[in-house]
């Protein structure tokens, strides 16, 4: 929107348009995209790449290109594997406990030196600088709680065997070999190296397709473990278009690991099922956040904010639909548009912006559709709904409808942007039905002053994670809790110990002492089956597990 159309629509709408203007210009001699992404980093960040063809990645900031890269082939993919693997067999040979001491040193490093990727994570996905940070805590925390605790999740286990005392079992676990994962470019670092660290610590190799869009940024965290003392040939990389580069690591993996959308997370594992090979799948979302006539509403428009609108709404976990009781609608409404309205839009390397850019015009040619055939239907823009091109080329305004209807695509369709909607409620019963009916499961958000209130609704919801007086960031960053979806929003989960187990195979030893499971001290086969008959009894008498 040009100055003179944003003139316009103040005088059209009687809103003005100063809350989301971008913020000052940049004082003199401020960071540039050239500045930050310099030759030299290029060639030290892309040399663990195998690619024997060339590429290139764009900001979203201003659509220039940021860095000419390596191309990688299907020949380079199995080129990778064949490293990786003679890697990982050394690797595996490692103490779990020296490990672990890479994931805390890198998380030191990554602390010390948080400026350099915050200024990469803008950079290449746009996105404002406080939201870059949470892949920095996101990241931080993980490589903290996997650092502390694999010992403990990966270490021998005791069980009960099948005759007490004359049978002692042990449950070992071992590395399934070399990892493929595919990662997607909303959280470059986090989405990347965050969901990497378990499978090293679990003593995998990690051959990595990150989006070439926003690969530096995984690049650089690879670079950061090797300075932490992961051997650099454990972590390959490649790049490429994912219709040629993913299904090749999918062809060679020992175990995949995928994060994007349900329709090609169908792709992925269709492919790891025709091999055999284990799979988790983070996809999509169409995540709702429920108000409760008891809730606080200020502290919940404000949350409101958040969970719509952290990194632009690209977000798998980010609210999408919005439901709030009748009688406390309008005034909810009121405050959570005043505070969309007067968020900042910005690009600059700096803290201070409210919210950044989409990442690219296609996730910016949805966001259009579905606001503008959202309203053509009848809908109405409360905040936001147009895009900004003044101040970037894929910049949206945070954007709020009310009156969707079920024939919208914006209500049952992921949009994964700036745009959120609004319905009313009468009942508990009538949002908790409505909030479920959707194919996805990932995340969802209830807002009450009633404790017991908001763990008795959240059972009731049908997602991986819910989060009570708060939209995602809880659920998300508890490290020890598994993190996933229901439904068609994936397979398996990350955090905790299903975070770390799924990159192991579990291996049963069982030593059979002094009696065998046979006949023997003279029994025949009716006698020993009398026997067994009255052993079962009394185990189960005596409380045997």
């Amino acid at each position: 929107m040009t100055d003179a159309q944003a003139a316009e629509k103040t005088a059209e709408t009687g809103t003005a348009q100063t809350g989301t203007n971008p913020l000052a210009p940049a004082p003199e001699g401020a960071r540039t995209a050239a500045d930050v992404v310099t030759p030299e980093l290029v060639a030290q960040l892309t040399k663990g790449v195998v690619g024997s063809g060339r590429t290139a990645n764009h900001t979203p900031f201003t659509g220039e290109k940021l860095a000419d890269l390596p191309e990688s082939t299907p020949e380079d993919v199995a080129r990778a594997f064949e490293l990786a693997r003679a890697a990982q067999a050394v690797w595996a040979q490692t103490p779990v406990r020296q490990r672990a001491a890479v994931l805390l040193r890198f998380h030191d490093l990554v602390l010390e030196r948080q400026a350099e990727v915050l200024d990469l994570i803008q950079l290449e996905t746009g996105k404002a600088r406080l939201h870059a940070h949470e892949e920095v805590q996101a990241v931080t925390v993980a490589a903290r709680h996997y650092g502390r605790r694999a010992s403990a999740y990966l270490r021998p286990k005791r069980h009960a065997g099948a005759m007490p005392t004359l049978t002692k079992v042990t449950e070992l676990r071992h590395p399934r070999g070399v990892v493929g994962q595919i990662a997607p470019w909303n959280y470059p670092l986090e989405l990347s190296v965050g969901d990497a660290l378990p499978a090293f610590v679990a003593g995998n190799a990690v051959v990595m397709k990150p989006d070439t869009e926003t690969c530096l940024t995984a690049l650089w965290a690879r670079d950061l473990l090797i300075e932490a003392g992961l051997p650099a040939d454990v972590f390959q990389v490649v790049l490429g278009e994912g219709p040629v580069v993913g299904p090749e690591v999918v062809r060679h993996a020992d175990y995949v690991s995928f994060t994007g959308s349900t329709r090609t997370g169908r792709e992925v594992a269709q492919g790891a099922a025709a091999r055999l090979v284990g799979v988790s799948l983070e996809l999509g979302g169409k995540n709702a956040m429920l108000v409760l006539e008891d809730a606080d509403i200020e502290k919940a428009a404000a949350g409101a904010v958040r969970a719509c609108f952290s990194s632009a709404g690209q977000l798998c976990i980010s609210i999408e639909r919005l439901y709030v009781h009748e009688s406390i609608a309008d005034a909810f409404l009121q405050r959570f548009a005043a505070r969309t309205k007067a968020m900042r839009l910005g690009r600059s390397l700096a803290y201070g912006a409210d919210m950044g850019s989409l990442v690219g015009e296609r996730q910016l040619e949805t966001v259009t559709r579905h606001v503008e055939e959202a309203v053509a239907k009848g809908a109405t823009v409360v905040a936001g709904g147009v895009a900004r091109p003044d101040i970037g080329p894929y910049f949206f305004e945070p954007t709020i409808l009310d009156g969707v209807a079920t024939d919208m695509s914006v209500c049952t369709e992921e949009t994964f942007g700036p745009v959120v909607s609004v319905y009313r409620f009468k009942s508990e019963d009538e949002a908790i039905e409505r909030a479920n009916a959707t194919a996805y499961g990932l995340n969802s958000s209830v807002w009450t002053k009633d404790a017991r209130r908001g763990h008795e609704v959240a059972a009731r919801l049908r997602t991986g994670t819910v989060n009570i007086n708060e939209g995602y960031a809880p659920a998300y960053g508890s490290a020890q809790s598994p993190m996933g979806g229901m439904k068609d929003s994936g397979l398996g989960r990350r955090h905790g110990s299903e975070g770390i187990l799924k990159y192991t195979e579990a291996q049963t030893v069982a030593h059979q002492r002094v009696l065998p499971m046979a006949p023997s001290l003279g029994m025949d086969d009716e006698k020993y089956a009398r026997f067994m008959s009255r052993s079962l009894r009394l185990m189960k008498a005596f409380g045997f597990r």
